[in-house]
């Protein structure tokens, strides 16, 4: 029997900023693969008619000038959405150039972009959860494939696009063994329940053996030295608090203010949705937005104590 074919697109796109409701595509780019194989490619510049950030094009370099002449938004969507068809989509961080397209369509159309969406960085953290950033440079880099001109929609599109059918055959399989142990989903629940509190009783212990190793060094004792060489020493370091207020100017004089404030965005996001801010202020936060994720996480509720 002949195997099924199976399309799947990979694409990416890139716009003139960030929040999707008020921004626009200015560059497009897909490979449609056929059981993982690259059998057609598509690409475009997109003309906005309207202004591209500067921190856009400080990431991708699309000026302007480069989509000055290139097809409007309603002459190129129906060419893209022909190219996308009703298969799968296929994307780093997906969430992201969804949306882009799916407004695309609603302001052109009137109609959802409703294509299945398959999202490579929750696979890419699925299959490697170790690594500290699951980037689309990361994962080329996994499965040894070249990523040039990063952050221009072909190239990002033809590096996911080589990678994505090795990422999908280690996923498949981690999601075969998974789906072969929900018939012991009750157990397994217990199971992760012993490990979080062993790894709380270990947490525990390892902090009590370091309070006595503190209390070793502090009354004069000389660092230690395993037998396979590792060495404990013993610092002290000093730290201020600091009033914001009083070194911002100093900071931005510096240019350091960046690198020294982490914003909460989390605060900041809860803040936009409230109703304490005028319209005016949650636009300027909208528009400083930087990008767009999707979290899905377990959650463990404890018993009420009566």
């Amino acid at each position: 029997m002949p195997r099924k074919k199976e399309i799947e697109i990979v694409l990416d796109t890139e716009t003139t900023g960030l929040d999707y409701t008020r921004e626009r595509i200015i560059e497009f780019a897909a490979v449609r693969l056929e059981n993982g194989k690259i059998v057609d490619e598509y690409q475009t510049l997109i003309n906005p008619m309207q202004h591209i950030r500067k921190s856009s094009i400080a990431i991708h370099g699309i000026t302007q000038d480069m989509v000055e002449d290139a097809p409007t938004e309603e002459k190129i969507l129906p060419k893209i959405l022909e190219f996308i068809g009703d298969y799968p989509i296929v994307a780093h961080n997906v969430i992201f150039d969804y949306s882009f397209l799916n407004e695309a369509k609603l302001r052109v159309l009137g109609e959802k972009f409703e294509n299945p969406r398959i999202d490579s960085q929750a696979m890419f953290k699925e299959i490697a959860p170790e690594l500290d950033s699951h980037g689309l440079d990361t994962l080329t880099s996994r499965f040894n494939v070249e990523l040039t001109n990063h952050h221009r929609a072909m190239a990002d599109t033809m590096g996911l696009a080589l990678a994505y059918p090795k990422l999908k055959k280690l996923y498949l399989q981690k999601l075969d063994w998974q789906k072969k142990q929900l018939k012991n989903v009750d157990y397994l629940f217990d199971r992760y329940l012993r490990i979080q509190q062993s790894i709380a009783t270990m947490q525990a212990e390892l902090q009590d053996l370091k309070s006595v190793f503190k209390l070793y060094f502090e009354l004069g004792g000389e660092p230690l030295e395993s037998e396979t060489g590792e060495v404990m020493v013993y610092q002290s370091k000093q730290s201020f608090g600091y009033e914001f207020n009083d070194v911002k100017e100093v900071l931005e004089d510096v240019g350091a203010l960046e690198k020294a404030v982490k914003l909460n965005n989390g605060f900041i996001d809860r803040l936009c949705n409230g109703l304490s801010l005028s319209e005016e202020y949650k636009q300027i936060i909208r528009d400083a937005r930087q990008e767009l994720s999707e979290t899905r996480n377990i959650q463990v509720i404890k018993p009420c104590v009566k």
